[in-house]
């Protein structure tokens, strides 16, 4: 996976993923969560932007692909050992279990073993939207923010725990009407704006004054759709047309804490509760049920792709301010969104913490996608 200016073609990146947890116009558009969502509103269409190579043809192997000289094939191969157990199809298990055997054989395995793997061992489709066009990438991270154990005058949004009783697909009250009411059994107090995206991300870490760790995870929604915020900011003027990346929203939003603040934030009638569990120090686990690799895992869309399938993705162009030029490289497909829709749509999990989200909440990039798809 390689990241940079649209002209960059050496050096890998860090690894393809985390969840954005990313948070800019990508972040609130994407939406996307290590947990189950109901389906949202259609995403928005893409930045204009360079169109990549067309692909090769059908049946050809990935060697044909643009830039897959410089891939680097070793953390490629490397993510798709971490998650191809995730795969169900036949011919997937089977080049996860060769995958498995070349681990077990070849100490250490090269780049040349990992590369000759890919070439040996697949071809590539492409993926299509319905008018030929390019879809869209965004991207997200697991953030890491500070939190209390009682509240005060700044860390004063209780972390809710799921709802006595809740059934997935329970329609409660909108954001507004839960944050109005008297919290009871709250997990934790954190600052308003930092849970607002802790919940578009679904997940993340939070650090306690004492020092100690917890997982937030999800653990219930209030069955309301997803809206971001990202476009009525701008339409209201808080926030220019290219200055929606999650950093410059969450910086509104903490200059702006308190009534105006939460009104903004209202517009996404959505909310999710949480559950605490330890800290490992690792990444969370996708929608699949296996932990993300950091800029190797994307969430998808489950009616077009299956989890455990790996994917090869181009995306140049991208419009937000502090945006990369481009991504580029082989993914492996382990979680999902309540935005992530269509055949040519994919959420990039950056990792943890606010490096990440930095990045992550620039990720709006014109989309292309090819499955590499795994022969007997």
């Amino acid at each position: 996976m390689k990241t940079g200016g649209a002209r960059r073609r050496r050096g890998p990146g860090a690894g393809v993923r985390g969840l954005a947890p990313g948070l800019a116009l990508a972040l609130v558009l994407s939406a996307c969560a290590t947990t189950p969502a109901p389906a949202p509103p259609a995403p928005e269409a893409p930045a204009p932007g360079p169109v990549p190579t067309p692909e090769p043809p059908k049946g050809t192997g990935p060697a044909g692909l643009s830039g897959w000289d410089d891939e680097d094939h070793l953390a490629a191969f490397e993510a798709w050992a971490a998650g191809c157990a995730a795969a169900r199809d036949p011919a997937a298990r089977t080049q996860c279990d060769r995958a498995m055997q070349i681990r077990q054989t070849s100490k250490p395995v090269t780049p040349s073993v990992a590369r000759a793997f890919f070439e040996t061992g697949f071809t590539v489709a492409a993926a299509e939207t319905a008018d030929g066009g390019p879809g869209l990438l965004t991207a997200y991270f697991a953030p890491e923010y500070e939190a209390r154990r009682t509240p005060d005058a700044v860390f004063d949004m209780p972390v809710l725990p799921r709802p006595e009783g809740w059934t997935r697909g329970q329609v409660l009250a909108e954001r507004a009407g839960i944050e109005a009411a008297p919290p009871t059994g709250a997990l934790a107090w954190m600052r308003a704006e930092d849970l607002f995206f802790l919940q578009i991300q679904g997940s993340g870490y939070l650090t306690f004054e004492d020092g100690s760790r917890a997982r937030a995870a999800y653990a219930a929604d209030n069955g309301r759709p997803f809206t971001g915020i990202a476009r009525p900011m701008t339409e209201q003027g808080l926030l220019p047309a290219d200055g929606t990346s999650g950093e410059a929203i969450r910086a509104w939003l903490a200059s702006h804490r308190g009534a105006e603040a939460r009104a903004v934030m209202a517009l996404n009638p959505r909310y999710i509760f949480f559950a605490l569990d330890p800290d490992d120090g690792g990444d969370p686990g996708g929608a699949a049920g296996i932990p993300l690799t950091a800029r190797r895992s994307i969430a998808v869309d489950p009616a077009h792709w299956r989890y455990g399938d790996l994917v090869w993705i181009s995306a140049d162009g991208g419009n937000l301010r502090g945006a990369r030029g481009s991504y580029q490289g082989l993914v492996v497909a382990l979680d999902t969104g309540s935005a992530i829709r269509g055949p040519v749509r994919a959420d990039l999990y950056m990792g943890r913490g606010a490096a990440a989200g930095e990045e992550a909440g620039a990720v709006r990039h014109p989309l292309r996608m090819w499955r590499l798809v795994p022969r007997e």
